[in-house]
Order: structure tokens, then sequence, then C-alpha cells
């Protein structure tokens, strides 16, 4: 019986051998094989809490049993018991050392946790004894992406295609990673590779995408960019409504249409600007955003914008904020770029006049994002390396920065010039009201860089190595902000050669 039980797993005839392993556990409850089986069994049909029990069970019939070790193990990570899970590997590990999958499905674990280095380690021993593992070389790949190590990266998905050519993900893998590494060309030789194998693969469409508007290509970049709804990172914030999505196919004069902010601060402020558009041709535009920009986009003239989670009115037609680039058919010529498009409110200013130093040229600085961004290690700039630029005494610098990392605040002690006001910035209205009263603004890639596009002011964006896809490349102005100038790293992670081009773009300002 044990025997035909084993033969119908592995057949994928799960109702059967499950009813072969319980008939043995009526004549043999602590029956190893049979307690083993059916946690797999429970696993694979994503019963989790069944295939902990059952698993357990086996473990303790059968305590040293590597494989009931290391299934506990899967069987917890999927469960997320991480730090459990960890813990049944390196015990399968002592049962069996330098055992390829256990050394994998810790790296795995590992992986998850944002333990990469870890990470990298356990694959590369598991690769050790087995140079092919699939498996392994994509996830060190991917793991030495997150160390911000992407040649490395190239690498070993390089090795994972020699091992399985035409994979559609390592192929995607491959072209993100050309991404990273500023060379979208070569990207979308290997997203079009993958899309030709295959033709539903969400991923290699968004990247695709991605790549085709950092090439300038919008009229098939913002069409790809439609798969983001499809994707794993984006599918669970998919809104659906009864009102149809709008995409620019009919005419929406006297219609009631529902914009939403879908990403960051600085995609509802970048794409807010199609909301007059929409309300020029006679639409009553319904914009609902992040409630921290609520107060200050309210200020737009004949939208009414509500904050995420308010009660709606009925609406007609809605779209996605960034869907409005291929609802207006934009290319590169035609984004609509008149300036200012936001203004701070009249008593903002007034409260904030008083607070600044009068007289002198005045500078406001962003250096970092969000810590939990996932390119923070390329966009974001230590406060220590632009000391230099706060020692001129012709212009009073001012920090914008609303999260500040211990290590900078600890800096900005011995900064006596740089005046900090990002702690007493309640929200974007404040924010707004302080660039309004500065002569530029120096900011990396964050939503501050595009409030002062969108008020009009000049701003200097800083940029690593290879931009977010909205910034193209080769190019220093962009057509969404004219004000703006963009200073690029001219080489991966290069960011003294750009606070140099900073301290000289300055000199214009200080008066």
């Amino acid at each position: 019986m044990q025997r035909k039980a084993y033969g119908s797993f592995h057949k994928g005839e799960f109702d059967k051998a499950e009813r072969l392993c319980a008939g043995i556990l009526e004549h043999a409850p602590g029956n190893f094989d049979a307690l083993h089986l059916l946690g797999m069994l429970h696993f694979q049909r994503h019963r989790m809490a069944e295939a902990l029990r059952f698993l357990a069970a086996a473990l303790k019939a059968n305590p040293g049993s590597s494989d009931a070790m290391s299934n506990l193990g899967l069987a917890l990570h999927t469960a997320g018991y991480y730090d459990e899970a960890i813990s049944r590997y390196r015990c399968a590990l002592q049962l069996v050392p330098d055992h390829p999958e256990f050394l994998y499905n810790l790296g795995n674990t590992y992986l998850e946790l944002g333990r990469f280095t870890e990470a990298v380690s356990s694959y590369e021993a598991a690769l050790a004894g087995k140079p092919d593992h699939v498996g392994a070389l994509v996830n060190r790949g991917n793991s030495l992406l997150r160390l911000n190590e992407p040649l490395k990266a190239l690498a070993s998905y390089d090795a994972a295609l020699a091992a399985m050519p035409g994979h559609p993900q390592i192929l995607t893998n491959r072209g993100h990673t050309l991404r990273r590494l500023d060379r979208p060309a070569e990207a979308l030789v290997n997203l079009k590779a993958a899309v030709a194998v295959a033709p539903d693969f969400a991923e290699a469409h968004f990247e695709a995408a991605m790549t085709r508007l950092t090439l300038g290509d919008f009229a098939a970049g913002w069409k790809a960019y439609e798969w983001r709804w499809k994707t794993g990172a984006f599918a669970r914030q998919r809104r659906t409504f009864q009102a149809p999505l709008w995409l620019g196919d009919e005419a929406v004069g006297g219609k009631t249409i529902r914009l939403h902010a879908e990403q960051g601060f600085g995609d509802t402020i970048q794409f807010i600007r199609y909301a007059p558009l929409l309300a020029d041709v006679g639409a009553n535009v319904i914009c609902e955003v992040q409630a921290e920009l609520q107060p200050l986009l309210s200020q737009l003239k004949d939208i009414t914008v509500i904050a995420a989670g308010e009660a709606l009115p009925e609406f007609d037609l809605h779209c996605p904020l960034l869907s409005l680039p291929l609802a207006f058919k934009t290319e590169v010529e035609t984004v609509p770029a008149s300036t200012p498009y936001l203004a701070a409110p009249a008593e903002r200013l007034e409260r904030w006049r008083s607070r600044l130093p009068p007289a002198r040229a005045r500078a406001g600085f962003v250096w970092s994002g969000s810590s939990t961004h996932k390119n923070d290690a390329n966009r974001s700039i230590a406060l220590a390396q632009l000391a230099p630029l706060f020692e001129s005494p012709a212009m009073q610098c001012v920090s914008l920065q609303t999260e500040l990392r211990g290590a900078d605040r600890d800096v900005l002690r011995d900064l006596p010039n740089l005046l900090h006001l990002g702690d007493e910035l309640a929200d974007f209205t404040d924010t707004a009201a302080v660039i309004s009263l500065l002569d530029v603004v120096i900011s990396v890639d964050t939503a501050v860089a595009h409030l002062a596009g969108a008020l009009g002011k000049p701003v200097l964006i800083l940029l690593p190595h290879a931009a977010d896809f909205r910034w193209m490349r080769d190019r220093a102005d962009t057509p969404w902000y004219p004000t703006a100038k963009l200073l690029r790293q001219p080489a991966l992670g290069d960011w003294g050669s750009v606070i140099d081009r900073v301290s000289d773009e300055l000199r214009a300002f200080q008066r």
C-alpha cells in the first residue's frame, strides 16, 4: 500500500494517495512514510496548517530524516515562519552537509528576509555541489542585484541561461539588469525574446514598456505600460469599478470621470497635470489622491480632489493617473508641460515667509528618498557627501528632508549653514510654500523634485547612472518640467562628479 501511495503521489493522483496514506495510518499511526507523504500532499495542495502538522509528526517519528527536516523548513517558509524555516534547514544540513537543494532552500529564505549577503553565500554553496542549479543561479543574481552588484548579477543570469536557454523569466531578469546598467537597447533585445517565448508574460511586457519609455518610444511604451496590472507588483493594487476604464477612446464632455492615484507621491504630482485637460473639454473631473497631497492638489481649478478612502460621488468613467499619457496619446513632443500647474495657498506662504532668513539667495535640498524604496541604494546620497555645497556665505541652504537617517542627523549638527526645516513640514502644502520662497531646489529623484517642477521653480534633479524611465537618457532637460535640469551620474555610483556640477550650477543663483 505504501508503494502504491508513493506511485499515486508522483502521478499527481493526490486524492488516491491521500486515501492510501490514511489507510496506512489507521493501522500504524506512527508510520513515518505515510505521515511524510501526507505532509507533502497537503503542501502541494496549499493546505499549510495540515502540511506543518503532518511533517512535524513525520519528523517526530524519524528525527534523523533530512528530507522531512528540509520539507518542514519548506512548509514553514511558505507559511511565513522564516526564522523557524532557517532553523530546520540548518538542522537538515547538519545531517547532510552541502546538500544543494537544502542550501538553495535556505538561500531562498534569506532572500525573502532581505538578508542578501547570506542568501548569496547559500546559493554559492549550493552551486559548488551542483554548478548548473538554475534556481540557485537565478536567485543568486536576484540577491546580487539587491546588493547593488548588477554586473555580478548579470553573470549569474548568463550562467542560468546557459543551463536553460530561452527561459522567459531569466531573459526578463537579464533585461532588468541591463536597464540597471543603463544599457536599454540590449535590455530590449532580451525582453523581446522573452515575450516571443511567452506572449502573455506580463513582467516581460512591463519591463519592455519602461525600456521603450527610457528610449523615448512613447507610443509603444505607454501602451505596453498597461501590462503593469498583470504583474505581481501591481495586480493587488488594481482597482475595479462598474464604470468602464477610459483610455481616450470616447468623448468625455458632460461625463464624470474619476482619476485615481496608483503609485507614489511623485507620480501623482507628475500626472495630475492631465486633470485640467479633461476639465477643459467639459468633463466633470474627480481626483482621488493620497491624503498627504489632497490639501495641495485641491488648489487645482475646476477639479474635485478627494483623499483616498473618502466617499465619492457616482462617476461614468475612471482612469488610473499613469494611464493618462496613453489616453492622451502623449509623445515626447506633446507632453503637457505648462508650468506652474500647482501653487501654494497664500496663507501658507505668509507663514513660511517669516520663518526663512531674509536677503541671501536660498537653495532647498533633498538628498535621500524613502529608505524602503527598492532602488534607494542608487538614488539616495549621504548628507556628508553634499557638505561642501553648504560652505558659501552667499547662499542660505535649506533642508527639506523629512526622513532623516541617523548618520545624516549626526552630520547635520555640524552644518550651521544648512537650515533644517524638514521636521517642521506638516504636509506637501508646507513643502510647496517653502519651495515657492526659494531660488532653486536641489533634489534626488523623489516627490520634492516633481513638486518643484510642478511649481515652476528651478530644480536640479540628481539622477543615478541608470535613471528612472521618465527621465529618459542622454539629456539634461526633461519634457515634463521646463524649469528642471537633470544632472546624471557619468558612471555607476559616481555622485562626486554630480556634486561638483551642482556646485557650478549654484553660482548662477548667488547674489
